[in-house]
């Protein structure tokens, strides 16, 4: 169930964070955070135990977090746990825009029989692979298309209404927008197992492109080359960014292991969790980076969606974007309802005062998606940002602080302890600066 709910579009975006990291350090980064996402999980669950004399049973970690800081604490809690939830959403509807305009140019040209040769940079043969934007110049989705002149004027019409920036984000209002008003999303819930489906899914589609690509690796440590990166990078922290968000699930851990039937297994399950979920991003990144074809392309041309690197045509792609489109079309409306419960119930005591409340919320948050698809639809940058900024405090500081705190009052406060956990904190600080700075 952690790991279900743990994998989510950040596994689009770690091939790319690799390639700003470079491959060994990317490697190194990855098992680093998460480890230390780990500790700080545990820090999270362990929170409650260490309250004494209060019943704590029925507490979330914003509750613990208002025992020991008050209103701050539970008001800024909200906060970052808003824009965690806010940024998935967002990041959802710029891949579901994505998902949609490649699948609908995928059906037009196959229905009319338009065969679309890209100009991008790109390999030749059945499994080919494509640079959307190279390294110098960014290169645009340019391509001739060879078609009979009966369909100039249809293709034309199709290209003007059926743009992925500009056309398709508004498309999916229509759709999602009255699944966010329903009072509960439980019926959606029932297809949760689609999200396992299509992590289990894009393992078997890298895993297939890898045999028929083969492994593409040469190291260079600290030079730059024409085909590939370093394996030290000082873009590194746009990796650690992702990871964060990636390796993210403290502002709601409590609530999932309260579930297990044995709950002294709480510890071990959650580490177990942590392994597989980092062995798949391993497993994901690593084996995209490596096979990716450089020669005759550059790393460079990795995208922060790694299934933008293969073009609309290609059948395995097109099956995952259907796969992974349905699955978001059923966890947004889960991700809304958990956002509107946590707002307007802090607000109104009640989280559905009226449709009115409900539907000016929903169009905040439908509208910031839009304009993030249509003005910034870099998935990688937006995952990025809310990561590190809802990472520091959900990860680094607020259970690092709640610990020593404890401590203190115990009488047990260590200065190794203080030190460790000091350093903690000043990482997930020095984690959100970069992402600014780089």
């Amino acid at each position: 169930m952690i790991w279900n709910t743990m994998m989510g579009t950040s596994i689009l975006s770690i091939p790319w964070g690799i390639k700003q990291a470079g491959f060994t350090s990317g490697i190194i980064l990855i098992l680093l955070m998460g480890i230390l996402t780990l500790y700080c999980c545990y820090r999270v669950v362990k929170s409650r135990q260490i309250i004494p004399l209060i019943d704590t049973s029925n507490w979330e970690f914003p509750d613990v977090c208002k025992y020991y800081f008050g209103s701050f604490g539970q008001w800024s809690s909200l906060l970052f746990s808003m824009i965690s939830l806010v940024g998935a959403m967002v990041v959802y509807w710029v891949l579901m825009s994505n998902f949609l305009f490649n699948t609908g140019k995928f059906i037009y040209n196959y229905v009319h029989d338009i065969n679309v040769t890209d100009i991008v940079p790109g390999t030749n043969g059945s499994n080919k692979v494509i640079c959307p934007s190279a390294a110098s110049g960014h290169l645009p989705w340019n391509r001739s298309v060879v078609f009979s002149a009966d369909n100039i004027t249809g293709f034309t019409l199709f290209e003007k209404w059926w743009n992925k920036s500009q056309t398709v984000p508004f498309y999916l209002i229509a759709v999602l927008l009255p699944m966010l008003n329903l009072k509960s999303p439980s019926f959606f819930a029932k297809f949760n197992v689609l999200g396992t489906v299509s992590v289990v899914y894009l393992i078997l589609l890298v895993t297939v492109k890898a045999a028929h690509l083969g492994i593409h690796l040469e190291f260079h440590w600290f030079t730059e080359n024409e085909f590939f990166v370093p394996e030290f990078r000082i873009l590194f922290p746009q990796l650690t960014g992702v990871l964060t968000l990636a390796f993210f699930i403290h502002n709601c851990v409590i609530t999932l292991l309260q579930n297990n039937r044995n709950q002294e297994n709480n510890v071990r399950d959650l580490s177990i969790a942590y392994f597989l979920v980092g062995l798949t991003y391993l497993y994901v990144g690593v084996i995209i980076f490596a096979s990716f074809p450089s020669p005759p392309l550059s790393k460079e041309c990795i995208e922060q969606n790694f299934l933008d690197n293969f073009p609309s045509d290609d059948i395995m792609s097109f099956v995952a974007r259907i796969f992974l489109l349905f699955q978001m079309m059923t966890v947004y409306p889960l991700l809304g309802y958990l956002a509107r419960v946590q707002l307007l119930r802090q607000f109104f005591g009640n989280a559905y005062p009226s449709l009115f409340h409900v539907l000016a919320l929903n169009l905040a948050i439908v509208g910031a998606g839009v304009a993030m698809a249509r003005f910034y639809p870099n998935i990688g940058g937006i995952i990025r940002y809310s990561g590190a900024t809802c990472g520091l405090a959900f990860v680094f500081v607020y259970p690092s602080l709640i610990y020593m705190i404890s401590l203190h009052r115990a009488g047990q406060l260590t200065w190794p302890a203080l030190i460790a956990h000091i350093f903690i904190i000043l990482l997930g600080l020095a984690n959100l600066i970069a992402q600014f700075l780089l």
